[in-house]
């Protein structure tokens, strides 16, 4: 070998292990000129005409191909292009080639086949060795034609081009399998047995993750309601001193007017009264573990303080508030101005300080936290906790923090820039770096973080299924999972925000055909928000898919699907279910049970309920006067009723008609 190809051999070697856009060779003089989507390993949609993106030089002619496929185009003035092939069908692997000067970029193995976007929470993102059976399954992951594309986890206040790190396209392997997720991963592996072309999965999800973080903004201000959020975000990202001022108003306005609220009763402020503060324990952590009983299983918001003393030259230097993490939202002021709001249970803060906050002798800070699950509080030591300044010295808030419970449940405005409970933010930072990167389907398994307010899901569920439409295409199946059963069954009926938020899902996606949803009521865990059995959830979505996007009209999407009320002359009232296999068969008891019959004035009751073919007749108490058959509604329920393929009914509710009036 000479030493000239040596040479070249040595620099596309290390130009390969450091290429931050994946694996694709480089031939020529080195230059990336694809979008980092177009890797070695890829899948690209088939039967659809096929978009190719990427940079090269301003005005640059862009010579491209693909399989037997060649064309050209020119670069814009900011150097960006974008070519369009002739559909393909299903097959590779194939060499995409693209030459701009003398630069040259090959990807290999690409094949052609169903793109699917899976993304949500953290039931989405839980990955396989979290799931059922993980050791075997990971063993046994050896599936090169479905190819695997981790989306980083990268929030932002505005739309981005790029991924806000490194990514690549790998064949399913075990070691690329283990991290995935293990409800996408185990559904291309079943829709594989009938559906038998090579399968792309990109996964882009974020545990704790409110919807409204994942929908454009311009879709959030289309749907009404979050302008002055929306306008406070837009103002972050050019001004964000600005912007923290203005969203402190924001927050302290919500405070002082929100149901229950003390006149007068403004905690941030750094002269507000010590009535009701009390001395936390030095080390801080979850309050659960202090040892106060009525804080015990406490989820809420919490008040905390504290005050550090700084000479006048100290505080005439450029300065950042350095906070220990906090579980798991908080809202942070200094002197009585806001200076920052962060999203994330296991993050430490920092907040720079405009100039002018800090003052000579005494200043006061406080923070805001909110805690929705499990532990929640304010992380200690308290050197954890401190004043940096732009000369290297620091100086720890070490004088004790009081606290104080907030009274009341609702919830505050979380900041529009917070990442996964904000406005856009996941959208900019993990759905916009995709561009209009063509695919089969999206999956979505969200919801957990929404339950708080079940009841407006559906309008947030329309927007982003529009919202994405509109990027990926107008006909893109949308395949939803309703959200598994959590939390101990209720011994008598309740309200459910969790059971509002199935609701939801269950009619945006009936209202919809290209649409369709995995009952999953079923397969959740009493005391687990992450239910393992991924592996059924995989088969259920696959169904779903092989009816709402192949067209197998013959097999019925999911379960028995409640289709109306009625009432009966008897008094009695029936439901009937359409897509049922068979008859409808109860496990457990002779008759299904969670059936409810409501009224006027929210009132339920248990109902008798016995089977009839495909309709289930209930009776009870309030038939008479019942407006409303609920099924299932709880956060954690018993649902028992079925059809001959053992896939159960999922939780729903049904006005009825009126009652006749006796003349």
């Amino acid at each position: 070998m000479t030493r000239a190809r040596m040479l070249a051999g040595a620099v596309m070697a290390l130009a390969l292990s450091h290429a931050c856009m994946g694996a694709a060779a480089q031939e020529g003089a080195s230059a990336t000129l694809l979008h980092p989507m177009f890797q070695d390993h890829a899948v690209l949609q088939r039967d659809q005409p096929i978009g190719l993106s990427g940079e090269a030089g301003p005005g640059d002619v862009v010579s491209v191909a693909l399989g037997p496929q060649k064309t050209e185009v020119r670069a814009g003035a900011d150097g960006r292009w974008r070519a369009i092939l002739r559909p393909m069908p299903a097959g590779g692997p194939h060499a995409l080639v693209v030459r701009a000067g003398t630069a040259t970029q090959v990807v290999r193995d690409v094949q052609m086949g169903d793109v699917w976007l899976c993304s949500g929470q953290s039931n989405m993102e839980l990955p396989v060795w979290r799931a059922l059976d993980a050791n075997s399954e990971i063993a046994s992951a050896a599936h090169p034609r479905i190819r695997l594309f981790t989306v980083p986890q990268a929030s932002a206040v505005t739309p981005q081009a790029q991924f806000g790190g490194p990514v690549r396209w790998q064949p399913a392997t075990p070691d690329s399998v283990r991290d995935f997720s293990a409800a996408c991963f185990y559904f291309a592996r079943e829709l594989q047995k009938t559906v038998d072309v090579p399968m792309g999965l990109i996964q882009a999800a974020w545990g704790g993750s409110r919807i409204e973080a994942w929908t454009s903004a311009a879709a959030l201000r289309a749907g009404g309601g979050s302008d002055e959020a929306l306008d406070v975000l837009a103002l972050y990202a050019t001004d964000t001193p600005a912007a923290l001022t203005r969203w402190g108003h924001h927050w302290e306005h919500w405070w002082t007017t929100r149901q229950g609220a003390t006149p007068g009763d403004m905690p941030w402020r750094a002269d507000a009264p010590d009535t009701g503060w009390r001395t936390a324990p030095a080390a801080l952590g979850a309050w659960e573990q202090w040892g106060v009983p009525a804080l015990a299983g406490y989820n809420g918001m919490m008040w905390y303080r504290t005050q550090v003393t700084l000479t006048a030259a100290q505080a005439a230097r450029a300065a950042t508030l350095e906070l220990g993490p906090a579980d798991e939202t908080d809202m942070t002021w200094v002197n009585g101005m806001a200076v920052g709001s962060r999203y994330g249970a296991g993050e430490p803060r920092r907040y720079p300080l405009p100039r002018g906050v800090l003052k000579a002798g005494t200043n006061t800070v406080v923070v805001n936290v909110l805690d929705t699950y499990r532990d929640g509080g304010l992380a200690g030591p308290a050197r954890a906790h401190a004043l940096t300044f732009d000369d290297g010295t620091r100086v720890v808030l070490d004088r004790g923090w009081r606290y104080r419970q907030a009274a009341g449940a609702d919830e505050p405005p979380r900041a529009p820039w917070q990442a996964a409970a904000g406005l856009s933010t996941l959208y900019n930072g993990m759905i916009a770096p995709l561009g209009d990167y063509a695919l089969r389907g999206m999956l979505w398994y969200q919801g957990e973080s929404n339950t708080g307010d079940g009841a407006a899901y559906a309008a947030r569920l329309r927007l982003l299924r529009d919202d994405w439409r509109a990027r990926f295409g107008a006909q893109v199946p949308w395949l939803v999972v309703q959200l598994a059963g959590y939390g101990m069954p209720p011994s008598a009926p309740v309200e459910s925000g969790w059971a509002q938020l199935r609701e939801a899902q269950r009619r945006v996606v009936a209202e919809d055909p290209r649409s369709g949803l995995a009952v999953a009521i079923d397969i959740g865990d009493a005391y687990d928000i992450h239910p393992p059995n991924k592996q059924e959830l995989g088969r259920r979505l696959a169904r779903v898919a092989r009816h709402v996007v192949y067209g197998e009209r013959g097999l019925a999407p999911s379960g028995p699907v409640a289709r109306s009320a009625s009432r009966m002359p008897d008094g009695g009232l029936r439901v009937a279910f359409d897509d049922v296999d068979g008859a409808l068969v109860a496990t457990g008891a002779n008759g299904p049970i969670g059936f409810e019959l409501c009224d006027a004035a929210h009132r339920c009751d248990y109902a008798d309920v016995v089977l009839d073919g495909r309709h289930v007749v209930l009776r009870g108490k309030r038939a008479a006067d019942a407006t409303r058959v609920r099924y299932c509604w709880a956060d954690g329920p018993v649902c028992t009723l079925r059809d001959g393929t053992g896939l159960p009914a999922g939780p729903f509710e049904l006005s009825l008609p009126a009652a006749e009036v006796p003349r």
